[in-house]
């Protein structure tokens, strides 16, 4: 996410991808609401314009011009709802945009991080939908929030669809699902006194679990205090499918603290077990050597993709044997998926990417 001089950055140079210990709670037989994968049919995916200048400053337009490229790019494959606070802010969206995205000016925000202020939508297997909040706290209160806390609320009303709120604070960047009884995320993001003060490793597991209608947690520790989200997950680890991950490694001369920490989630990963007792599978996809821009906020990850209908949409930077051999990677791990990469390195110099900016609906 993008932040003033004034604020920390989201996420520093990535290139890399991150695990931890697993826990388990028994499994019911019982219908109960689930998340669902990314790879389901979905019904649209949820955007937010950004319009703040206090956050972006002379970043703005170029973060709006990548915003609405992903947004045409997505609306290509599904839907696109994009929402905006305000008149202004609705008619600078819809002619970035164009008529193929949904601009409406109905549910305000502060920022464009959909993923993590938006409900995580859940199926109860017999054709319900129904959303959850996570309470969205500004990242640990690093960034205001006050707006944003309430998108999550909004979005469900504007669905008419019912809401609940989660017993922990998150963000949906911070938890990966398979959709078959399996999370992961890591521990310096949600086991935080600022998000979940008070609450144990144990307590928050199973108030994740309860929200995800997961069986199983997969830890990884990541890192505090580097960058704004304390380390979200899904720029470096992603579940593929049940019983598949992919893990973003760095190349083999880093040794930054979040190269440190992709291989430290590589091998966690690789001795995990899931929900069904399965050793993870795990594909592995080489970081960028080269990028065309850098900074402390920028993000290098191709694993911040956004799973749409028939397509897969990722990052590209400039490294045109790493850029490839990510897109084949991806291209075989969701076969019958085209395989998109846009160049959207003012986001990603932010501190987000694809998958940060957007939230899937699933399908009923």
């Amino acid at each position: 996410m993008g932040t003033s001089q004034q604020e920390p950055s989201r996420r520093a140079v990535l290139g890399a991808a991150g695990f931890g210990a697993a826990g388990a709670v028994p499994r019911s037989t019982e219908p109960r609401w689930r998340v669902a994968p990314d790879d389901v049919p979905h019904a649209r995916t949820w955007m937010s314009w950004p319009a703040s200048r206090s956050i972006w400053g002379r970043d703005l337009a170029g973060a709006q011009a990548d915003i609405a490229l992903i947004a045409r790019t997505v609306a290509a494959y599904e839907p696109v709802v994009m929402c905006a606070a305000g008149q202004y802010a609705a008619a600078d969206a819809r002619a970035l945009c164009g008529p193929q995205v949904t601009v409406t000016g109905e549910i305000p925000a502060d920022d464009l991080w959909m993923r993590d202020t938006a409900p995580v939508f859940r199926r109860d297997g017999a054709g319900g939908v129904d959303t959850i909040g996570l309470r969205f706290n500004g990242w640990g209160r690093k960034q205001r929030h006050a707006t944003d806390a309430r998108v999550a609320g909004y979005v469900a009303g504007y669905l008419s669809l019912p809401f609940t709120t989660a017993g922990f604070v998150g963000e949906g960047g911070a938890i990966e699902t398979d959709g078959d009884g399996t999370v992961m995320a890591t521990e310096s993001s949600l086991v935080n006194k600022n998000r979940n003060p008070g609450m144990s490793r144990a307590d928050v597991e199973r108030a994740v679990l309860l929200a995800y209608g997961a069986d199983r947690m997969i830890w990884v520790p990541g890192i505090k205090g580097q960058d704004i989200t304390d380390d979200h997950i899904d720029v470096t680890s992603r579940f593929i499918r049940p019983g598949v991950v992919m893990v973003q490694v760095p190349p083999a001369d880093r040794t930054d603290v979040w190269a440190k920490d992709a291989r430290q989630q590589l091998a966690i990963l690789s001795a995990a077990t899931d929900a069904r007792g399965r050793r993870l599978q795990v594909i592995q996809v080489g970081g960028p050597v080269r990028t065309r821009a850098s900074g402390d906020q920028f993000v290098d990850s191709y694993l911040n993709f956004h799973v749409v209908n028939g397509a897969v949409i990722t990052a590209q930077f400039g490294d045109r044997v790493r850029d490839e051999a990510a897109k084949a990677a991806l291209a075989g791990a969701f076969p019958g998926r085209v395989v998109v990469q846009l160049d959207v390195d003012r986001l990603m110099a932010g501190g987000g990417g694809i998958h940060c900016s957007t939230m899937q609906e699933p399908a009923a």
